[in-house]
């Protein structure tokens, strides 16, 4: 073995390794993921992120398709804007309607579609296109968006693999929104940012009461104490009055 050219081999051999992980860890890491603003319950509704990474060098990504789950339809779908991109969101036919706030909803949102126009998603670089969903099943523990990601060179990457329990990471996974247990107290969750308001509003309802219960309390406080007050200087000057008279 010719050992002057050792070095030169392992310099060889290591940058093939380093090179296969930085290869692996983008293809587990660099795809298209959703995530909640907080939390998102069962029952209730949330506010989520579609998080989209570009991992191409050469070409910016332009469109986005996230087809929303059939098994477990949600009635209401509510795309923040995005500077930069259109959105447009489509309805589809119910098998089975869906009974909401004692209303029947025979059709529900089936697909959202955010398209370029102004803007993209280039090399090394992600964006994030935030939705208000609702209600959350409570029949199940997560939820599937399956989504394609089109790049500007016509190129589309198709992240519809469902994750499988246990099992290793597919190649290509789709989107997985987890869901977390309902409320204990029976009330739907209150999560996202409209959760949020109406949390806020509530505290400041009760802190108004609380404020108004105190100032109530202060006010007869201060009402006793005037009328003993006052009953203590009329009983002086009547034995004032006695005192002269005497």
């Amino acid at each position: 073995m010719n050992v002057s050219r050792l070095p030169s081999r392992l310099a060889l051999v290591g940058g093939t390794a380093v090179s296969s992980v930085l290869l692996l860890s983008s293809t587990a890491y660099a795809h298209v993921t959703v995530q909640p603003q907080g939390e998102a319950a069962k029952g209730g509704y949330a506010t989520v992120n579609f998080k989209v990474p570009n991992e191409r060098d050469g070409a910016s990504t332009v469109k986005l398709e996230v087809t929303l789950p059939t098994d477990h339809p949600l009635a209401s779908v509510m795309p923040q804007p995005v500077p930069g991109w259109t959105v447009v969101v489509e309805k589809a036919k119910l098998a089975k309607p869906l009974d909401v706030h004692g209303k029947k909803i025979t059709e529900a949102p089936s697909k959202i579609t955010w398209t370029a126009s102004g803007s993209k998603i280039e090399p090394g670089r992600f964006q994030q296109f935030p939705v208000s969903l609702g209600r959350l099943p409570e029949d199940t523990d997560r939820l599937v968006f399956k989504a394609l990601q089109t790049y500007d060179n016509k190129e589309v990457v198709r992240w519809i693999e469902e994750p499988a329990e246990g099992a290793a990471e597919p190649d290509s996974p789709a989107p997985v929104l987890k869901l977390a247990a309902a409320a204990e107290d029976g009330h739907h969750a209150k999560t996202g940012a409209a959760g949020a308001a109406r949390a806020a509003d509530e505290n400041q309802t009760k802190t108004e009461a609380a404020s108004a219960d105190v100032s109530d309390t202060t006010a007869r406080v201060l009402g006793v104490v005037g009328i003993l007050v006052g009953a203590a200087g009329i009983a002086y000057g009547v034995l004032a009055g006695r005192r002269r008279s005497a």
